[in-house]
């Protein structure tokens, strides 16, 4: 962006008197500008080194309800005498689009006042990392990998760090921006040696460099975990309780969350659609959406068409309370919008959950494998099968066999099947959930899954 030293702020604004001069009714802009440094490393030699400054734009146009969106990428593609260009264009595409009744931007008694990140500390403040010190943190991370008796080689380490800056402008005469940093590290080890071997990692990202773990933590931690794998074999088929180790956990709070968003409730193409007031976890546990949160990746002081992100309850003691919503899923529902619109900038808005956390449990995870006797503690999955009109489940999975509480042997090429609907009002939350997380799940048992393995 050297070549544009305009604020973004500045090019937002002609962004959308140019989508005026074009003819266009009303309009939004987006506006981001970054830059990131990504290191990888491979056998305590550099993989790859990677540089990047980006700058993108989006522009949205109404002509009426019909609707259209341009972007571009690039350092030029702010250069003045493009922004007329991408206007024009974008309100002749608006122009030949189809009429759609529940298109437009927000009523300015909608916005949000708060326009920045304030509170927040999405930005760390810090200068970003060199290069140099990207790839010291893999190599010792790869390093503290490879010391693991049992592992015998490196799949690699990588290290990243990025900061970007988002503005956002809209003709009903929104105005707001923020920036956010972002630091990431991670390693993958691999155990054992030809057909019996393992591969596992572990890796942590975070909105400030200062909070990452310790490369050392890190590469001991992949390494253990690959080690742990080795002899793995297939379960028996069966009935059995299934504790989902924390690190997947979330996704079954994911598939719920993605049956809550509104998108999906206005097609029809949803399990919870006939859910909203009732009840779809254990009484005892609650869902909560933060989108202000200090230094989490999921928080942001305003969605993307202006309106104000609050805390809400998602699942109120069990009982689904509402579903996530933009403003057109919103208009499509007869509701109104839950602040929750995302987009990039070559799409329009579409609903998306910011931070959640879900109720913890009072038991340990080992006192969780005490109380499943026998059964699967899963630690992996691959492949998913779920369908979202009935919310039957199938998925791949890996991890360990419990026998009598105690973890027996890892286990491999297996299947878990049943349905959502049953398999979340069943769920035992531990009380191991990583709080610096933007998705705060706990370990989960749920009784009683089919197991598809010899």
């Amino acid at each position: 962006m050297t070549d544009h030293p305009r604020s973004l702020d500045t090019i937002a604004a002609m962004l959308l008197d140019a989508a005026r001069a074009a003819g266009a009714d009303a309009a939004d802009a987006m506006v981001l500008r970054g830059s990131s440094i990504s290191i990888e490393v491979r056998g305590q030699a550099l993989e790859m080194a990677e540089r990047s400054e980006a700058a993108d734009l989006g522009l949205r146009v109404f002509v009426g309800k019909r609707q259209a969106v341009v972007s571009a990428s690039g350092t030029s593609a702010t250069a003045d005498d493009r922004l007329p260009d991408l206007a024009a264009s974008a309100v002749a595409m608006a122009r030949a689009a189809p009429e759609d009744i529940y298109a437009g931007i927000a009523d300015p008694d909608q916005l949000s006042t708060r326009r920045n990140d304030a509170g927040l500390d999405l930005d760390d403040g810090a200068e970003m990392p060199s290069p140099d010190a990207l790839r010291d943190a893999a190599f010792a991370a790869e390093a503290a990998a490879l010391s693991v008796p049992g592992v015998t080689q490196s799949d690699s380490a990588h290290a990243a760090a990025g900061r970007y800056e988002v503005v956002l402008a809209a003709s009903n005469g929104f105005l707001g921006g923020y920036t956010r940093t972002s630091h990431a590290l991670s390693a993958t080890a691999i155990a054992g040696t030809g057909t019996g071997m393992e591969r596992d990692g572990d890796g942590d990202g975070r909105a400030h460099r200062v909070d990452l773990r310790s490369p050392e933590e890190i590469g001991r931690s992949a390494g253990e975990r690959a080690v742990s794998l080795l002899g793995a074999r297939q379960p028996k088929t069966g009935t059995y309780p299934v504790l989902f180790d924390e690190r997947i956990a979330s996704s079954l709070i994911g598939h719920l969350l993605s049956a809550a968003n509104g998108a999906a409730v206005a097609r029809g193409s949803t399990w919870l659609a006939d859910k909203l007031d009732e009840q779809v976890l254990p009484e005892a546990f609650s869902i909560v959406e933060d989108p202000h949160r200090p230094r989490i990746s999921g928080s942001r002081p305003f969605d993307a068409e202006g309106l104000p992100t609050v805390k809400r309850t998602i699942v109120d003691k069990g009982v689904l309370t509402g579903w996530t919503l933009d403003l057109a899923s919103a208009r499509k529902l007869g509701m109104q919008s839950t602040g929750n619109a995302a987009r990039s900038t070559s799409g329009t808005p579409s609903p998306a959950n910011w931070n959640v956390a879900m109720t913890q449990g009072a038991q340990s995870r080992a006192d969780l494998l005490a109380d499943m006797g026998t059964g699967l503690l899963v630690t992996s999955m691959i492949g998913s099968t779920i369908n979202p009109n009935t919310g039957d489940y199938s998925r791949g999975a890996s991890g360990f066999w419990v026998e009598n509480g105690q973890i027996a042997y890892p286990v491999n090429e297996c299947t878990l099947a049943g349905n959502l609907k049953d398999m979340l009002l069943r769920i035992v939350p531990a009380n191991d959930a990583r709080t610096w997380l933007s998705r705060v799940v706990p370990s989960i048992l749920i009784d009683g899954m089919t197991i598809a393995g010899q």
